[in-house]
């Protein structure tokens, strides 16, 4: 892979229309009652199952902080109706030792064949709070996606020479036969002027042939547009013909939380940042009011849909916001 390097430039032109994003509000809380379920829902996958009718994987905490993946299965003509939900969890935190023994998230799913991968991150405590350690594993479903088994019990991603603090937050997807990630990269912690620790991390690339052996060379896809920018955090890519859009979390911390930025590429690698074309932000008051994060996006019937997380990381719940992207459509390259 050749090394790129992106274009920050926020006032490039948009190859697509600005979405009108019209939010729906939250379409699922935590349910306290549930022991792996205290608080948070965080970093909402939508798989699509039959027509409108999708399943969003989740994490939620128990009483101990740890993580465990969930899931409900909505209607898109009715999202705010949840028509099923996982009683127990579909992944839990691994054993003591390994990569995922303190929590494990959902970050990206893959349909392949009558299989589904699911790349999730697994995480650790480090020893001095906040600091922690995060991987990529790779779980895997034979029953449409209603319960996984882990293909390996070490992460099939980890910490390297190009990300030496944590790697998380895989958006992979398949592109003529050649499988394609977007993966957050922590390239450095920093002494905050508190004492505390802050970190510091962006989105790189990477590629695959089976979706397990990943190729990295430290191809930055989103860089900082700013020395005062922190954290890029979770992206979300969709293919139009030849051209990519991608959307992600940006955060200048601890001045401002994070808000959901856009990019648009032609090769999928060398993204260009039009954070103003995002026409998102955050609510005058609610559960968004201080923070959106966290986006996956999906287009289903000239619609893109995003689910996201708000205040406090997804301490809330999980929020839906729909925009017609018909224009966009119609407009598109061809490949």
């Amino acid at each position: 892979m050749p090394c790129v390097y992106p274009s920050m430039h926020s006032g490039a032109a948009m190859r697509f229309s600005r979405p009108r994003w019209e939010k729906k509000g939250l379409i699922y809380r935590p349910d306290a009652r549930v022991a792996w379920m205290k608080s948070h829902c965080q970093l909402p996958v939508a798989d699509q199952l039959d027509g409108s009718r999708y399943r969003v994987y989740f994490a939620s905490r128990d009483e101990l902080q740890r993580s465990h993946i969930g899931c409900i299965e909505i209607d898109l003509h009715e999202p705010v109706k949840v028509l099923g939900s996982t009683v127990q969890p579909i992944l839990s935190p691994g054993p003591t030792g390994h990569f995922d023994e303190h929590g494990v998230y959902p970050s990206s799913i893959v349909t392949v064949g009558n299989k589904k991968y699911l790349y999730f991150i697994g995480w650790n405590r480090g020893c001095r709070q906040p600091l922690f350690y995060a991987s990529i594993g790779l779980a895997v479903s034979e029953d449409g996606g209603r319960s996984f088994e882990r293909l390996f019990r070490s992460p099939i991603m980890a910490r390297s020479e190009h990300d030496p603090c944590l790697v998380t937050s895989p958006n992979v997807f398949i592109d003529n036969d050649l499988w394609r990630m977007t993966y957050v990269s922590g390239i450095r912690w920093e002494e905050s002027a508190d004492g505390g620790l802050k970190s510091v991390y962006h989105i790189k690339y990477a590629e695959s042939r089976d979706g397990i052996s990943w190729t990295r060379d430290g191809t930055v896809a989103i860089d900082f547009a700013s020395k005062d920018e922190t954290n890029i955090a979770r992206s979300s890519v969709l293919k139009f013909g030849g051209a990519y859009r991608m959307w992600y979390s940006t955060a200048r911390l601890p001045v401002r939380p994070y808000r959901i930025g856009y990019a648009e590429s032609d090769d999928g690698t060398r993204w260009t940042r039009i954070d103003e074309g995002v026409g998102f932000d955050v609510s005058d008051e609610g559960f968004d009011s201080e923070m959106i994060c966290y986006p996956h996006v999906i287009h289903h019937e000239n619609k893109l849909y995003m689910f996201y997380n708000g205040n406090g990381f997804g301490r809330e719940g999980i929020g839906l916001a729909v925009a017609d992207d018909s224009e966009a459509s119609v407009a598109m390259t061809s490949s």
